[in-house]
């Protein structure tokens, strides 16, 4: 279930930099939204799974209150889901 969790972080990650810095300055500056539509479902998608997957791992890592809401928060940061599978993912994952 780990692995899982990381392959969400890692795609939930790139989806939402894709999303931030391709399809909304593109929707913006050429006034073309359909990369948003294209990219908005698949990020919404993997960041539901992210944060349920994330409460359903959080007995299993044994996450105080002040790590899950780090977990939770870096949803929401760029580059973020990236910080959590360096920080609290990836040695647990052997």
């Amino acid at each position: 279930m780990v692995n899982i969790f990381r392959i969400t972080a890692f795609l939930e990650g790139v989806s939402y930099l894709l999303l931030l810095f391709v399809a909304v300055p593109i929707k913006y500056l050429n006034g073309e939204p359909q990369y948003v539509k294209l990219l908005g479902m698949p990020h919404g998608l993997l960041f539901v799974a992210y944060i349920v997957l994330a409460i359903w791992l959080k007995p299993d890592f044994k996450w105080n209150q002040k790590t899950f809401l780090i977990v939770l928060v870096a949803s929401l940061i760029p580059f973020g889901t990236f910080y959590v599978d360096k920080k609290y993912l990836k040695p647990h994952s052997a």
